[in-house]
């Protein structure tokens, strides 16, 4: 019961995020969460006014992290970082991180559930725009 409990809590990509929605976010972590389904970050992003805003970003799991370069602590409340990835559909501050360059300049696959062969972006365009 708890492992149906736990698969029907798990998501598609298709399901929440756009791909049309590419963002491109530099803010300060506020909260990491290091669980399954998926790692979960809180990012303070500020935008060009000043005014801060908390994203939801959503990673792969704690598997796919590990063998992408990730350790547990390796994202810390505090920290710099700036990632890429697809804002969910509904237009929340809500995304799914591709990749997250570290302060060092340190880039690390966020293990993303984006399937890029099954949902290729119509629009043409490749580079994320910043989003606040």
């Amino acid at each position: 019961m708890l492992y149906a409990a736990s698969a029907s809590a798990h998501h598609a990509f298709s399901k929440t995020f756009d791909p049309e929605k590419q963002v491109n976010l530099s803010g300060t972590v506020t909260k990491v969460q290091w669980t399954n389904p998926h790692v979960i970050t809180y990012l303070d992003v500020k935008d060009a006014n000043g005014k801060v805003t908390n994203w939801k970003i959503e990673m792969g799991n704690p598997a796919s992290l590990t063998k992408a370069g990730w350790s547990k602590d390796k994202l810390k409340v505090g920290q710099m970082v700036t990632l890429q990835g697809w804002q969910a559909k509904n237009g929340t501050h809500f995304a799914s991180a591709e990749e997250v360059t570290m302060a060092n300049g340190e880039k690390l696959s966020a293990a993303s559930s984006y399937d890029r062969g099954a949902a290729v972006p119509t629009s043409g365009t490749t580079t994320p725009k910043p989003v606040y």
